[in-house]
This record gives C-alpha cells, structure tokens and sequence, in this order.
C-alpha cells in the first residue's frame, strides 16, 4: 500500500451544477485524488476525439483503490466573482465594443472552496502505479502537463510526499440509508470516477467522516477507481 500525506492551503471539488452558486465537495473526491496521482505519475488522462465540445478521459487507465482521510476537518469558504465568458447567440452584444475585444457577458457568481486541507491519501491494489508515483516524487517520471493543482490552477499542492508512520485521520466512509441519520451533519457526496461525455455514467456516493479519528482504515472507506 502506498501511502501520501496531502497538504494545501486551498482546494476545491466542484460538483455538476448549474447557476450562480458554484459548490464544492466538503473534501478532497476519490476522482480527485486519482487524477492527482496520474499526474504525478506522468500518465495522460485526457483524451481530444475531436468531436466532443469537452476534453474527454481515456480508456483503460489503471485501476486501484482509494481511501482518503483528513488529518484535520477542512475549513470552507466562500467568495463572489465576475463570470466572463463568449455567449452562444446575440446575449450581451450590446456591451461588445466597451470590452474591446475581451470577453464581454459578465456574470457575478459565488464560488465556494475549502482552506487548511490536510489529508492521506492511500493507493492499494497496483503497485506498478504505485512504483510511478513514487517515482513521479522523485523526479524520475516524464510529466505531460503542469504541476499539480487542487480543482483550480491558482490552488496548488505545498506537500505531497509518502508516509510511513501513519497518523490517525478522519477516514470518510460510505454510507447507506441505515447510518445516514447518524452521520447527517458530515455528509458529502464524493465522485469516484467522471463521465464528460455522459455524465450518467459518473459514479459517486455519499460519505462521511470517522466520528473520532482512526489509524486503521476501515473498510468502508476504500473505493474502486480506474477508466
């Protein structure tokens, strides 16, 4: 089992949603942490076919289970923020020649995201991924794109690094309909793996965090995650 400390000032893990809110997943998202790992390992998750108005996510990625912890509870904020984009149509031609040639439809919206994260990620299941990750931490994996960001390219990573004296952490676990009562106050729903293309395929669950904090980790907080 591989297992890596996390710590960042800032993330965020946009759930699908439309309008001026823009919410975030109250921690780090098993499809998150995946397409961080691949990253790190130096391997390609994006796919171009040329006919989708998204970049899509290839096939036959490598498959591993997840667990994710918080060292500490996650603070969560939020701000308000000028939306500039291209409107499909004639939406807002009228304000085109002030911007002179910058985007023009301006829309307020409020964005939340998370401060303080402090999490362990683990990776069980793969150890040649696990072996690329070690050595994408070492410097000695080819990377294709960028470094390392938390849902925006303005929210980066100040520590990622493997542990071995494992701490407790607040494990989030999946629940059903017989512990959600108990657990309503901390619970969030967390994708497990994305579907651009067809967003019915998008698996998530609802979790939610250990009580009290816990060295081992539990059963119920590993998932399955692989395209």
């Amino acid at each position: 089992m591989l297992l890596l400390r996390l710590e960042a000032p800032f993330g965020v893990f946009r759930t699908f949603a439309a309008g001026s809110f823009r919410p975030t997943a109250g921690f780090i998202t098993p499809s998150a942490a995946y397409g961080l790992l691949l990253n790190v390992a130096g391997i390609e998750m994006r796919h171009d076919d040329g006919n989708s108005v998204m970049t899509t996510i290839k096939k036959d990625l490598p498959r591993c289970r997840l667990a994710i912890g918080a060292l500490e509870p996650p603070n969560r904020h939020s701000l308000f923020q000028q939306l500039h984009n291209y409107p499909v149509g004639n939406t807002g031609q009228e304000h085109r020649p002030a911007t002179k040639g910058n985007k023009y439809n301006i829309t307020p919206a409020r964005r939340s995201f998370l401060g303080n994260l402090k999490a362990y990620i683990a990776m069980d299941g793969n150890d040649q991924l696990a072996g690329w990750v070690r050595d994408g931490l070492a410097g000695k994996r080819e990377h294709q794109y960028g470094l390392p960001f938390l849902g925006d390219n303005n929210f980066l990573i100040d520590r990622l690094a493997p542990v071995t004296d494992r701490r407790e952490a607040f494990w989030y676990t999946k629940i059903d309909a017989t512990t959600a009562e108990d657990k309503a106050d901390n619970v969030t729903r967390l994708t497990i793996t994305i579907d651009r293309a067809e967003m019915g395929n998008t698996r998530s669950a609802l979790f939610a965090p250990l009580a009290a904090p816990s060295r081992e980790i539990p059963e119920g907080a590993w998932v399955e995650v692989g395209y």
